[in-house]
């Protein structure tokens, strides 16, 4: 039985984020819809979710001894991992301990380490992926560029958003994949992935939802990526429907095999009826904020439904949808949004600004939504409102 009580008491539902960006936002928003109260941890004060969340605490949280100290001292009822850079050992052993962690500790475990998710999938679940080696030095390294064969991809076993992955297109682009790959890993240079490339006609995210009425999947969304980093997304994205049951089953085998309750992002490779497993986060995924505009229930409406243990019976798709993420360079505490009188003025079009504090590099401070008749359509009119968007660094 599901219960909630009066907030702040005894009989009330308390829920830590661990990751506080624009995902966890939209999660925390979601679980105060039913009275819950939301702590929200990051590495940096002011992240989004803090913004919008009863209490905040700013932590590393690879930092095992911190994270437990938080968490110990909080009691939540339930711990949602927003991000993969968490200490997952930690999570582990406080799941031990009694503690729910969402939707596993197992889970948030595996899929920290591209290693760990893609032994799962295709050594224990026996799941079509594209062929790969792990190395852990650079002799290593070298030897699987030669097994793999060129062209091939290169990730740290422990990254997100792209960062550390490169495309080896000829032997002269070995040496500096492999600094890319030892640069930009969460945890510093480690063991990286070599991955054969693999002939797509596109790739999709199947938003997968685990729930106390069994699983539900969302209409498939198509993605454009720049160096492994979501910049649009669209839903439906067309697909044969010999292709949507094999990505159906796929998505399956693998939420399965992680269990608990929570919304999961199965990204898939897509060649004719042809299905091949990518990777899967156990959280809502970047390329479904699509579902903030397409679906009465987005992915973090769902999530929040899920993981307070209710059940899902229906996600109404209301049509066509597109988004695109608003990248902006820099490196400044201070921007601002400017045209928005513009950016807003066509119907179906609408926006969200993540409030991040700062900008160091490249940022997404921000996602653009559009509905229409088509999905072509829907992204003509994201990218029409896109064009009219300034933002200016001070």
């Amino acid at each position: 039985m599901a219960n909630i009580g009066t907030t702040f008491t005894k009989f009330g539902k308390k829920a830590l984020l661990c990751g506080s960006g624009e995902l966890g936002k939209e999660v925390a928003i979601e679980l105060q819809r039913y009275g819950v109260e939301v702590v929200a941890v990051d590495k940096y004060e002011n992240a989004p979710a803090m913004q919008v969340a009863n209490s905040f605490h700013v932590i590393s949280m690879l930092d095992g001894m911190a994270l437990r100290e938080i968490i110990e001292q909080e009691n939540p009822d339930i711990i949602i991992p927003e991000v993969e850079a968490i200490a997952t050992d930690v999570l582990v052993e406080l799941e031990k301990e009694g503690y729910h962690v969402i939707p596993t500790a197992k889970a948030a475990f595996l899929t920290m380490n591209r290693e760990g998710i893609r032994r799962l999938a295709a050594e224990t679940l026996g799941l079509p992926t594209s062929p790969y080696r792990f190395a852990s030095d650079r002799a290593e390294f070298e030897k699987a560029v030669s097994e793999i064969g060129i062209p091939c991809v290169v990730k740290p076993v422990m990254s997100s958003s792209g960062h550390g992955q490169s495309v080896i297109k000829s032997e002269a682009d070995i040496d500096s994949a492999w600094h890319i790959s030892q640069e930009g890993g969460r945890a510093g240079g480690g063991k990286v992935i070599v991955e054969g490339f693999v002939d797509f006609d596109y790739e999709i995210t199947l938003l997968t939802v685990r729930h106390c009425a069994g699983t539900t999947f969302l209409e498939p969304i198509g993605h454009h990526q720049v160096d492994g980093d979501y910049r649009e997304s669209w839903q439906p994205q067309p697909m044969p429907q010999a292709a949507v049951g094999k990505a159906r089953d796929i998505a399956r085998k693998i939420t399965d095999a992680l269990g608990g309750y929570g919304i999961f992002g199965v990204e898939l490779f897509v060649k004719g009826e042809d299905v091949i497993f990518s990777e899967v986060s156990p959280r809502p995924h970047d390329t479904g904020m699509v579902t903030m505009i397409s679906q009465d229930l987005s992915e973090f409406a769902l999530h929040a439904r899920a993981v307070l243990g209710l059940p899902v019976p229906e996600v109404r798709f209301l049509g066509p949808s597109a988004s695109k993420a608003v990248v902006v360079e820099g490196n400044t505490r201070e921007y601002e949004f400017r045209n928005l009188e513009k950016v807003l003025e066509e119907p179906g079009v609408q926006m969200r600004i993540f409030g991040k504090p700062e900008i160091a590099g490249h940022r997404r401070l921000g996602v653009l939504l559009a509905t229409a008749g088509s999905v072509a359509d829907a992204l003509d009119k994201v990218n029409r409102a896109y064009a009219k968007l300034e933002v200016r660094t001070y």
